[in-house]
């Protein structure tokens, strides 16, 4: 008989299922991406309804069926709600979840993905950070953290850049958000980024189609 099981998580993708379900994707420490339905969750007043939304961080109580999760209940730790009160903020918090979720795989450890996309759309609500550099910085340690990268820069760059290279791969992930770049060297680590982007990623991300024509 299968059992309830408890899994940190952040919700990644909610669509309508039926008349009243939705269908998540949750990136979860312990078990990776899963795919789970909470029923009734369209109904006004549903227990599920406010849980069921991406950017929703918390621990989730769901059973564990054939072929998917049925969501029971959550005790959430963080809405992230203050991302929707900014339009720019939302659409990078939304590209996270989208490179998130194409890096993520059922049955894998995903701590360290979760904790970097947990502290990187925290990281978009602090003013003092640009949201162009906070997008370098997580593009670049999710693909770390996938094996993707390369030790140094993929380019001749200053010391400057090659310094927020190698401090992006290798510094603890509470520690990532605690710098600002000149925007000479800023701009030559987005080079470098998305050079590692072209030769490592095979799609295109439709969030980040809008960020760029905002």
């Amino acid at each position: 008989m299968r059992e309830t099981a408890n899994l940190t998580g952040m919700v990644l993708k909610a669509t309508p299922s039926g008349e009243y379900d939705r269908r998540l994707v949750i990136l979860t420490r312990e078990r990776g991406k899963i795919t789970a339905f909470a029923r009734g969750a369209k109904r006004p007043g549903n227990q599920l309804m406010a849980v069921s939304r991406p950017f929703v961080f918390g621990q989730f109580r769901l059973f564990e069926g054939r072929e998917a999760y049925s969501l029971q209940g959550a005790e959430i730790s963080n809405y992230f709600t203050e991302l929707s009160q900014d339009v720019e903020s939302a659409c990078y918090g939304s590209y996270f979840l989208e490179f998130a979720d194409y890096y993520s795989r059922e049955n894998m450890d995903a701590g360290e993905l979760l904790l970097l996309l947990y502290q990187s759309l925290r990281a978009l609500l602090k003013p003092s950070l640009p949201n162009s550099l906070v997008q370098l910085v997580f593009e670049l340690r999710a693909m770390t953290i996938s094996g993707e990268y390369t030790e140094h820069p993929p380019c001749q760059v200053s010391d400057s850049a090659a310094y927020a290279w190698e401090y992006i791969i290798f510094s603890p992930l509470e520690s990532l958000y605690t710098f600002v770049l000149t925007p000479e060297v800023q701009k030559e680590l987005k080079f470098c980024v998305d050079r590692n982007k072209k030769r490592f990623i095979d799609r295109s991300f439709h969030s980040l189609e809008i960020l760029e024509m905002m």
